[in-house]
């Protein structure tokens, strides 16, 4: 039996090289040319078992090679490679029909593996469409973190596979939620996102599944939850890993059962809208505390992403200045430059506040400085500035933190004004972690914690029970 056929289209000379050595070493016969057409007379010609085309080449893009060859022949795998390593690219080599996208450099064992996976997968015989995709990117950077976020972002915009997204704060949760609404089979629905943290607690079940008039005091109106919003389209639920526990099992028997009710109701509706959850938190950790339950972790966590920090991708500060400079010089404000040194510097910050804070740094950069070029000495007065120094620096953080948190809330009300017995809400939900916290840091020692936060042994057991705190003794 003759070995499958390879048939490889990239102007790069070397790297024609380089991977016809590698698949000839596997076992494949390799045919490879310079230029587009050249690929398309073989295809037409019915040669080869697989193709290899990169997108820039000097007679047509690659891109706009895939629909035609499909056309032709939709049997024929096709995999894309590229150093425009953008969501974007990767997402119209999807949509166009490519098996994969593989951005440049590469792993040629990974290659290798890929056209051996794309002989042994059956094709559907389904077509998918060519669809135009917008010309803003949601998502910046070229760095290897981040192609290997668009690759997976590629592969489930055509499914509606629950994802849960891990990452630090300001790393950009939400952007990759919308990103996988935008470019996605629901992109014509709503999307609807809902920060857990930022409800009490007692009200998280009516905002997520809606409640009767009079299910409670103050339920004035039949009022349509955030499930009922995002029929058709996507529900981001953020900050998961702070759900309370009766929510988490409420919204357990509706991944289970896809149906609901409201609160206060009796009659099921169906839960239409796919679920893109996301968190900071270490879900596992919270599981082995009590804190989050296993089999919604496992419900969740049919695709999970995890968002690097800043500091793991440098290589994209300058881009990121770039567009956050654009942005804000569309917005009104004053065009800037940043000199190199001054770019090195913001490659070398550890930025604890990840994206949002660089974009926050461009924008007060943009704002309050007169002259044109920014330079190190500008960068370093910003980021000495951005760090509290002392405890007072940290109260004053602190009290600035639970002000947006409130004002989170405040907004999320129709007409900005939340129920009544606020204060004690608040109280309550500012106490439970406050106690949590602290045993966790004395190791489940009660008369330390006690002693820490200046409460009397007793109150504190007391409040335990009342709160439903777990103990997790030994650990930290």
């Amino acid at each position: 039996m003759a070995a499958p056929t390879i048939l490889v289209a990239d102007d790069d000379g070397a790297i024609r090289t380089v991977v016809s050595q590698a698949l000839g070493r596997a076992g494949y016969e390799v045919r490879a040319t310079g230029n587009a057409a050249t690929l398309w007379r073989w295809v037409s010609d019915g040669d080869g078992d697989i193709v290899i085309t990169d997108v820039i080449m000097p007679d047509e893009n690659g891109l706009d090679l895939v629909p035609r060859i499909r056309g032709i022949r939709p049997e024929l795998r096709i995999i894309v490679m590229s150093a425009q390593n953008t969501l974007l690219t990767a997402v119209k080599a999807t949509e166009r029909g490519a098996f994969e996208y593989l951005p440049k450099p590469f792993d040629i064992n990974k290659l290798v593996d890929v056209v051996r996976r794309g002989l042994e997968t059956p094709r559907s015989a389904e077509e998918k469409t060519d669809a135009e995709a917008e010309d803003a990117l949601p998502l910046i950077g070229r760095s290897p973190a981040m192609q290997e976020i668009y690759r997976t972002l590629a592969r489930l915009m055509g499914t509606d596979l629950t994802v849960i997204i891990n990452g630090e704060s300001g790393t950009g949760k939400e952007l990759v939620a919308r990103a996988l609404h935008d470019y996605g089979k629901r992109k014509d629905g709503p999307f609807v996102a809902i920060n857990m943290a930022a409800i009490p607690r007692e009200l998280i079940e009516s905002e997520l599944f809606g409640h009767e008039k009079g299910a409670f005091t103050g339920a004035q109106t039949r009022q349509a939850g955030r499930f009922e919003q995002a029929e058709g389209g996507t529900l981001f639920l953020d900050e998961i890993g702070d759900m309370p526990p009766e929510a988490q099992t409420r919204l357990l028997r509706v991944l289970q059962e896809g149906e609901f009710t409201t609160v206060g109701g009796r009659t099921p509706i169906k839960a239409d809208a796919r679920i893109v959850a996301a968190t900071h938190h270490d879900l596992k950790q919270l599981i082995r505390q009590g804190l989050f339950r296993e089999d919604l972790y496992f419900r969740l966590n049919v695709v999970p992403i995890r968002l690097p920090p800043l500091r793991e991708r440098t290589e994209d500060i300058p881009e990121l200045v770039r567009s956050f400079l654009t942005k804000a010089a569309a917005e009104g404000l004053p065009w800037k430059i940043i000199d190199n040194a001054a770019m090195d510097r913001m490659k070398d910050y550890s930025w604890p506040g990840n994206v949002r804070e660089l974009e926050n740094l461009i924008r007060r950069l943009a704002a309050l400085y007169s002259q044109e070029v920014i330079t190190v000495e500008d960068i370093e007065a910003e980021l000495a500035n951005a760090s509290p120094e002392n405890a007072e620096d940290k109260e004053k953080g602190l009290s600035q933190t639970v002000k947006n948190l409130l004002s989170t809330y405040f907004s999320a009300h129709a007409d900005g004004l939340p129920a009544a017995g606020l204060y004690q809400r608040v109280l309550r939900e500012v106490e439970r972690p406050l106690i949590t916290l602290t045993l966790q840091a004395t190791q489940g020692n009660q008369i330390r914690a006690a002693e820490v936060l200046g409460l009397n042994r007793n109150t504190l057991r007391k409040k335990i029970r009342q709160l439903n705190i777990p103990i997790v003794r030994g650990a930290k």
